[in-house]
């Protein structure tokens, strides 16, 4: 069953358009991952997503229209989004930024039992929970917009470059814990990743961006094996 369908999915800031009319689908429970050179339009369709560029075209989650909606009222559907760059308030402590992941909530004794929950995955925000958060290594706070993106109790995440600037050993223990997440809650991943070959083993599904246009999709281990992908993204 798809959680998400995008269908003719157009997006420009001002006049320069950079998604021409792509198409693709994101399954219930499943982890989808975009591949594209830098500047193909994969931060673009994320933010199209959320409702944060001019777009024209059809978005469906969970069967229902969201195109044109409100990036608030994308976010209270069970959308959240992860930027590149983190995007962490750094004058906050650890606990502040998850508090805030969790702002559209009403039932605040699970905020609690999922705040408890997200510190059992990332142990070490638990130990700085006090700690602002522009103080934390770039590992720490790279978890910590993942965990904010959990505290909304999403149905659907955003990912964008979560492994960007991360020690390789790093990427590994986090895209371990998205595998974790995704198993055992359900939680569907859309994710944008440079990292092809990480992005291919943790994903379903994939498909491949160029200028805007979806140009190859597939199941990853097809995806794997295609000669251009190979040489392009996965260097051999």
């Amino acid at each position: 069953m798809a959680l998400l369908e995008v269908s003719g999915l157009h997006a420009a800031y001002g006049s320069t358009r950079v998604l021409h009319g792509i198409s693709f689908e994101l399954g219930e429970g499943s982890i989808t991952a975009l591949l594209g050179a830098n500047g193909a339009g994969k931060t673009t369709t994320l933010r199209a997503l959320c409702g944060m560029v001019r777009t024209e075209g059809e978005i469906r989650f969970g069967g229902a229209r969201i195109d044109g909606r409100a990036t608030e009222d994308i976010v209270r559907l069970g959308i959240a989004h992860v930027p590149d760059g983190r995007g962490t308030f750094d004058n906050l402590t650890t606990e502040e930024n998850l508090t805030l992941g969790a702002y559209t909530r009403k039932d605040r004794a699970q905020v609690e039992t999922d705040m408890e929950r997200v510190f059992g995955y990332f142990p070490r925000l638990k130990e700085r929970r006090a700690q602002q958060a522009g103080t934390l290594s770039g590992g720490e706070q790279q978890m910590l917009a993942v965990s904010r993106g959990l505290m909304l109790g999403p149905k659907l995440m955003l990912l964008d470059e979560p492994s960007f600037g991360l020690a390789p050993l790093l990427v590994r223990e986090l895209f371990e814990i998205m595998r974790t997440i995704n198993q055992r809650e359900r939680v569907s991943i859309l994710l944008v990743e440079q990292n092809a070959a990480m992005a291919l083993d943790l994903a379903d599904h994939a498909y491949v961006i160029e200028t805007g246009r979806v140009v190859l999709s597939g199941a990853s281990g097809e995806i794997r094996r295609d000669d251009a992908v190979r040489r392009s993204y996965l260097g051999y």
